[in-house]
Order: structure tokens, then C-alpha cells, then sequence
């Protein structure tokens, strides 16, 4: 088993960032993921399930949802699987955090609070090309900010390539971390930085106790499993395309022969009926110029019948 466990399945990424005693961890990656747009200063951790309103109301699921001490709603998420709708589904996530702080009655003014929403994305999107995409309400004429209630980021982990010695700022830094833990043999930057000595202890297998680590590894299993089917999945679909495009090659050879043979058939019938037209003109003695015109044959090819 791997010296710290993986934060791609959801028992990894709780130790991580969804636990009261990782909160410094989760303080220090927000605030290093909005820096120089927000400081939290603190925060505390809400239930991830919403309740519905209603019973046949969908119920919202979320890795972490967090609330700072000044009321702002942090959604923090980790997608291993592509889905077609992942954009959808993070505005309703967005949509339906600001809707809950709605109060009753009439003096309530639409006071909300912020919400921001942030996932790692272990797939990428044709239509997303970087690896850090950070979306806010925006004014399309001007281009300005039209507000800061709603901020969502994505980071698609596969567009992150860096390697250890190539990370620069402390960002890069908890991404290469994030994104290689499960395979890493030593905690890197650890004499450096008091949040990454937290990592390293929390993160640690070894320093699981028995039950996390129990559900650690039923956890383990479920992400491997799913990944063995989805790349098989994968594998299978390639295969059945590739045999597919063997088939249909030989059938559009098949089919641009008997195109062809049509076409050589017909070209070889004109010919022939064009020679048979020349001889007859030849016979009554029709000026060999005239017989290319009616013919469309070489002075030649009239020649050598």
C-alpha cells in the first residue's frame, strides 16, 4: 500500500480537507487558491447533505461544504468520473446554496452571502483548455465583474504536468502534492512548511487508526474497482471502434471497387461504340476531322482502326 492515501477516493479526500482536525489544511488551500481575492479567516463545517424541500426534490451531496465566519458558503469537491453535465450540475450546486439562505418574511432583503465552489476535476472538458478556470458573474459589454457573490473554480488535474522541481509558487505546490500523494515515498517541501508537516501526519497510512483505516481501504477498493471498469470500459469501446472501422474500411473497399468497375465498364463501352461509330464514318467517307469531332477520338486513334 502507498505511504499516504489517495485523495481521489472519497475517504482519502475527507482525511485530507473534510475533518475538523484538517481545517488549518483546507484554510491554507483556499487561501492559497484565492489569494489576492479573499481571505478566510476561519471556517466551520456544515453537513454535506442538503435536505430537499420538497420529497420528490433531489438530494445535493457534497465532498465538503463549509461555511467562513462571515457567512460565505464553500463547496469543495472531488469528480474522478466525466460527466457530461459536470457544468451543469456545479451551477446547480451554486444555485441551490444561495437559495437556502433565502429567509421568510418581509424584512429579509436578499442579504446573501457568497458562495464559492471549487473541484478537482480528475478528467478534463474539450471546452475548458487550462488547467485553472475561475468563473464570476461578468458585465459581457465591459468585461467587468458584475458580482462576487458567485466564484467557481476548476482545476483539471490532467492538464497539471509539473514536476517537483519545477513548481514555483505554493499553489503549484499543493497541486503536486494533491495530485501525486498516492504515489509519493516522502512528503516533499517538509522541512519548509508547518502545513505540509500537518499533511504529512494526517495523510500518512500508517498514522490511520484502525477503523478510518478499515474504511480507507474499502474506500481504496471502490476507486480501484471503478477504474478497472471504466479503463476496460475504455479498452473495450476502442477494440469494438477499431473492429468496426475494419469492417466498414473492407466494406467501402468493397463498395469504391464495384464504383470503380462501374465506371471503368462504362468508360470501355463508349469506347468501343466510338470506334464502331469512326468505322462506319470512315466507310462513307467523312473527313477524318470531322470524325474526331463526332467522336471525340485521336486522329490516331482513328488511324489505327
Amino acid at each position: 500500500m502507498s505511504r499516504f492515501v489517495n485523495p481521489f477516493t472519497d475517504v482519502g479526500f475527507k482525511i485530507i480537507f473534510g475533518q475538523e482536525i484538517s481545517k488549518p489544511l483546507l484554510l491554507d488551500f483556499l487561501n492559497t487558491l484565492l489569494e489576492g481575492v479573499e481571505k478566510i479567516v476561519d471556517l466551520s463545517f456544515s453537513d454535506k447533505e442538503q435536505v430537499p424541500d420538497y420529497d420528490d426534490e433531489r438530494t445535493l451531496i457534497y465532498d465538503v461544504l463549509c461555511t467562513t465566519s462571515d457567512g460565505r458558503k464553500i463547496i469543495v469537491e472531488m469528480q474522478n468520473k466525466k460527466q457530461g453535465y459536470f457544468k451543469k450540475r456545479s451551477i446547480y450546486y451554486v444555485a441551490r446554496a444561495i437559495s437556502r439562505q433565502g429567509e421568510s418574511g418581509v424584512k429579509w432583503r436578499y442579504d446573501i452571502k457568497a458562495v464559492y465552489f471549487v473541484a478537482f476535476m480528475n478528467f478534463t472538458l474539450p471546452d475548458m483548455p487550462d488547467f485553472r478556470t475561475d468563473v464570476v458573474l461578468m458585465d459581457v459589454q465591459n468585461k467587468n465583474v458584475f458580482s462576487r457573490d458567485v466564484r467557481m473554480t476548476f482545476l483539471q488535474l490532467p492538464l497539471f504536468n509539473k514536476e517537483m522541481e519545477e513548481c514555483e509558487t505554493y499553489f503549484e505546490k499543493w497541486i503536486y502534492i494533491f495530485k501525486n500523494m498516492d504515489i509519493l515515498e516522502r512528503m516533499p517541501w517538509l522541512a519548509q512548511n508547518s502545513v505540509f508537516q500537518k499533511l504529512d501526519e494526517l495523510a500518512t497510512v500508517a498514522h490511520l487508526g484502525s477503523e478510518q483505516r478499515d474504511s480507507y481501504e474499502a474506500a481504496l477498493k471502490k476507486y480501484r474497482d471503478s477504474y478497472d471498469i471504466f479503463e476496460t470500459a475504455r479498452e473495450d469501446g476502442l477494440e469494438e471502434g477499431r473492429a468496426e472501422g475494419r469492417v466498414l474500411g473492407r466494406e467501402e473497399g468493397r463498395a469504391q471497387g464495384r464504383a470503380e468497375g462501374r465506371a471503368e465498364g462504362r468508360a470501355e463501352g463508349e469506347r468501343l461504340a466510338n470506334e464502331k461509330t469512326a468505322r462506319n464514318l470512315i466507310s462513307l467517307g467523312i473527313p477524318v476531322d470531322k470524325i474526331v469531332k463526332a467522336t471525340g477520338l485521336t486522329v490516331e486513334e482513328i488511324s489505327n482502326l
